[in-house]
């Protein structure tokens, strides 16, 4: 079968790669529809997280069951999205909703194990990784995008949101203009927000974030940023502020603009040498800061029913598709800051 692999700092390519086939009871086999590049893949694509020459890439999928465990409940043919993570879904981490620390999950596209990108992956612990999706939902494009932002981006903005604290009336910052950043304006919205103030510089991008809720935009950056954001806040800054970016900057911006006794819900995945952080800053302001990788597998069910009943659709995140041939090419674009989000379909 045809799958994305990754040889060097922006050296990915669509190779030939064995057949993945079910090696356990519980295992399926799902045949994938839709996957996408993310934001976070490009860290390993720019050289900045290592990566091993060959190593598969892509962790966002939906797809069709062909091949399922004895023990596995899934039936052939099943629509199913799978979350970033397989989990094993009976451990304490599972049982409390924190998916990510299941001691045996792990992560599409690391050593030895599928990358999304392809066109097939085996699926560990099917039944408590994968979700069932209504099967008219594969004749839908438009939702069937929409569905596929549960695999990653909506959950994580999702869980910025309540690290943040989000609630009914809360006044939201949000640190980041990618699609986990937009998603998180998505989810502040959901639940509740009176106000929402997307910091981002790329129209594209904020023309989004109006469309999922954003009441105002701040387009500069650092101190500037820090005071647009201030002087819509009587001073005071955010109570809740959500950083989606994970530099050294964006966290310092996300500090300063939130008010004293306020919380950061942050989900961009650090990289570079600094974070951000001052603790006796935070520390004498009163400032909570929660967060990390999102379970989203914990997310999905509730997620799920408001993008069938159509109270929420982040599928305007996808700029650009391409078929699996052109994955090479949606690396690029992202990297050039000409596509927001690239979706694959096979």
């Amino acid at each position: 079968m045809r799958a994305t692999v990754i040889h060097a700092p922006h050296d990915i390519r669509v190779e030939e790669v064995p057949d993945p086939t079910v090696r356990t009871s519980t295992d399926a086999v799902v045949r994938v529809l839709r996957a996408c590049i993310c934001g976070s893949d490009l860290w390993a694509y720019r050289g900045e997280s290592a990566r091993q020459p060959g190593q598969r890439i892509g962790h966002e999928f939906l797809g069709i069951v062909e091949e399922a465990g004895a023990d596995v409940r899934l039936r052939k043919g099943d629509l199913v999205v799978a979350p970033f993570v397989w989990s094993d879904g009976t451990c304490d981490f599972c049982a409390e909703g924190l998916t990510t620390s299941c001691p045996q999950g792990g992560f599409w596209g690391s050593v030895g194990s599928d990358g999304g990108q392809g066109e097939a992956v085996r699926v560990p612990f099917a039944d408590a990784t994968l979700v069932k999706l209504p099967a008219e939902a594969a004749g839908d494009d438009r939702l069937l995008t929409a569905l596929l932002a549960l695999s990653d981006v909506m959950g994580t903005g999702h869980h910025a949101a309540v690290g943040a604290g989000v609630k009914r009336g809360s006044t939201v910052a949000v640190v980041g203009d990618g699609a986990v950043g937009l998603c998180a304006v998505l989810a502040a919205k959901r639940l509740g927000a009176d106000r929402i103030i997307a910091l981002g510089r790329h129209q594209a991008r904020t023309d989004i974030a109006k469309l999922f809720g954003a009441t105002d935009v701040v387009a500069e950056r650092g101190e500037a940023a820090v005071d647009a954001v201030r002087e819509l806040t009587r001073g005071q800054g955010a109570r809740a502020v959500i950083e989606a970016v994970g530099t050294e900057q964006s966290m310092r911006t996300a500090v300063e603009i939130t008010r004293d006794g306020g919380a950061i819900g942050y989900v961009g995945v650090p990289h570079g040498s600094g974070t951000g952080l001052d603790l006796g800053v935070m520390f004498d302001r009163n400032i909570a800061l929660r967060g990390g990788v999102a379970p989203v597998r914990t997310y999905i069910p509730e997620l799920l029913a408001d993008i069938l009943n159509g109270t929420i659709d982040p599928s305007p995140v996808f700029d650009r598709t391409v078929g699996i041939e052109g994955v090479p090419d949606g690396y690029r674009a992202m990297d050039e800051r000409t596509a927001l989000k690239v979706l694959v379909t096979l």
